[in-house]
């Protein structure tokens, strides 16, 4: 029999059971469906993860500051002789002091996080409003909601504020504490999400360079490539730095998120499980049904082998449209689910936020599942319409 002969015959034979087929394919479909919606919400939450954590740069990163020994300070001369090491691209480092902000006569104690303009990208995240610094800007400033707080606004009121800063200098030798005043204003750029976080705010060195930093507390060090991470490591760890890295964390939390969309995978194969059982059931019934109709075609010429690809060319299409359906359902269960949570969200004031995403690899995947899922549970009814006489299927009743 021509393919195309073989084709014509399954869809009309699909088309004379519409109402049994129709059923099938949805059921077929809830259970794809399923698994689209489930393993998607797995991978939405792993984007939305490391959208928020993370940037290309922040991946090639190291955090280092000094052990509590105090073996090796963080200085300038130590900033130097980090950036000498090979495979080192940059280092940025952050001094830390405890300072004053005031906003319309309105003063409060806050901690000054001294950085380059390139911080944020090296650390993985960025302000929640506004932006991050920019080499061009002069006197702008980051702060954290905390700051925000301690002003009574919202952070879209305190955007593009003007704010007055006062460091305070501890002399190391007399304990005697020392205020540096700033005479300039600087304007607030980017809100940074930090809830229960004590206030922070984020300036550019180049902006406070009359302060006096005598030494760091931290600093980033970026590497060129990924593959000279684990030299530049452990030659920090050798000089006498704690060093810890934003891809551990992010390598460990992908192992996590793998694990849950395994499991939730698993609760959508148990529906697709159930599905193909129905469709086995379904082409069984149909074998049953069309017992008289296989005697005929095998008496006028047709071959086992012509019967049994009828049937799992049933089948197959059965569960390639049960796929294709599957995927509509799950997408339009996934955006009305979305829709729902990110109203909620409106209403007790958070963010909106997609919780799905959509791998183009996963949706051929699922396609591939089902009509693959569909050959399978094709193949025994078909082998056995394939194995009947056709003088006992004539005189089946």
């Amino acid at each position: 029999m021509k393919v195309i002969d073989l084709f014509h015959l399954t869809f009309e034979n699909l088309k004379s059971r519409k109402s049994r087929v129709l059923f099938t394919v949805l059921g077929f479909s809830v259970a794809i469906g399923t698994i689209l919606f489930l393993v998607s919400l797995g991978f939405g939450l792993q984007r939305n993860l490391l959208q928020r954590v993370t940037t290309e740069e922040s991946l090639l990163t190291l955090d280092i500051a000094p052990a509590e020994s105090e073996v090796i300070s963080l200085n300038e001369e130590t900033l130097k002789k980090i950036s000498k090491i090979p495979g080192v691209e940059k280092v940025s480092p952050q001094a830390i002091f405890p300072a004053q902000v005031t906003f319309k006569e309105i003063s409060s104690q806050t901690t000054l996080n001294l950085v380059t303009y390139d911080w944020f990208r090296l650390s993985g995240f960025a302000p929640t409003i506004g932006r991050d610094f920019k080499k061009s800007d002069r006197h702008k400033v980051i702060v954290n909601t905390s700051v925000v707080s301690l002003f009574n606004l919202s952070p879209e009121e305190f955007l593009g504020k003007e704010i007055k800063l006062t460091v305070f200098l501890t002399d190391e030798e007399t304990g005697e504490v020392k205020f540096f005043g700033i005479p300039e204003k600087f304007e607030v750029i980017g809100i940074l999400e930090e809830a229960g976080a004590s206030p922070q705010i984020y300036v550019r060195v180049a902006d406070l360079k009359d302060l006096p930093i005598k030494e760091y507390q931290f600093a980033k060090v970026k590497v060129r490539r990924n593959e000279e991470m684990k030299e530049v490591r452990e030659k920090l760890i050798s000089m006498g730095f704690l060093v810890s890295a934003l891809s551990d964390t992010i390598e460990q939390a992908n192992k996590i998120f793998r694990i849950i969309q395994v499991v939730l995978g698993i609760f959508g194969v148990v529906a697709l499980v159930v599905a193909a059982i129905g469709l086995v059931n379904t082409m069984t019934i149909t074998l049953l049904e069309r017992t008289n109709e296989i005697g005929i075609m095998r008496a006028i010429g047709a071959s086992p082998s012509d019967v049994k690809w009828l049937f799992l060319g049933e089948s197959v299409i059965t569960g390639f449209l049960g796929g294709i359906g599957g995927i509509i359902l799950g997408i339009l269960g996934a955006h009305a689910f979305n829709w729902l949570i990110n109203i909620l969200a409106r209403v007790l004031g958070g963010r909106e936020i997609d919780l799905f995403y959509f791998p183009f690899w996963f949706i051929l995947f699922i396609i591939l599942l089902s009509t693959l899922v569909g050959l399978v549970a094709g193949f025994f009814p078909a082998r056995r319409a394939a194995k009947l006489n056709p003088l006992e299927a004539l005189r089946y009743k």
